[in-house]
């Protein structure tokens, strides 16, 4: 049966990948997109709500779909500002969890990040940790929390730290543990589809097992 997806977080590397996938996907039906600004894209299955990300609740009766997507992410470098990283990061994909619940949809897949921890003293894996915790806490019958290494690919803002990191881990991966090594947004996206059909015993994925996944 054709399905509804909605995604959030269209506009970033992995989302943007996703996005493809499913529009070129005989799966899907239609993909709701509730963005800040427009992916730019016009398809006959795709449905932009172009609103403020922060205030997802009041959207309440267009949330409705057989999957959610959240790739929704920020870093320190592009928004210092710990108040607003929480709202992103925590506010957003929490709410779209409660979203689910209060809808009925029976799937929701979210980045996370590796190192994420609820009581870590870390601000940023603080972060994300309470994020997964809370989300969890919906008990959405079908939750997946994907845990991500460092992403590769390349991005339109500069980031120099993260290009540092993905040259090292380019060289000295293999020398590394599988869940540490470098990972493409190409197979997060993979992974987060395949996820739509195919069930996993748990809830958490680490980056190793979304290779796995994506990789059949």
């Amino acid at each position: 049966m054709p399905k509804t997806a909605i995604l959030l977080g269209s506009t970033g590397l992995t989302g943007g990948i996703l996005l493809e996938k499913l529009l070129a996907d005989n799966l899907f039906e239609k993909v709701i997109l509730f963005s800040r600004s427009s992916v730019g894209v016009t398809h006959p299955k795709l449905e932009e709500h172009l609103i403020d990300l922060f205030q997802l609740e009041k959207h309440s009766f267009d949330f409705k779909a057989d999957v959610v997507f959240c790739c929704i992410g920020t870093t320190k470098s592009k928004t210092p500002n710990k108040e607003t990283y929480r709202k992103i990061d925590y506010g957003i994909p929490v709410t779209a969890a409660t979203l689910c619940k209060q809808n009925g949809i029976d799937r929701f897949i979210v980045i996370s990040a590796m190192g994420a921890d609820a009581n870590s003293s870390v601000f940023y894996n603080k972060v994300k940790g309470e994020m997964q915790r809370d989300v969890l806490q919906q008990n959405i019958q079908h939750t997946y929390i994907l845990q991500p290494s460092l992403l590769g690919g390349k991005r339109s803002e500069k980031r120099l730290g993260e290009r540092i990191g993905q040259l090292f881990m380019g060289v000295f991966g293999f020398l590394l543990p599988k869940n540490y090594s470098l990972i493409e947004p190409e197979t997060i996206a993979t992974a987060m589809r395949i996820l739509v059909e195919k069930e996993h015993s748990e809830a958490i994925i680490t980056s190793a097992k979304i290779k796995e996944i994506a990789n059949g």
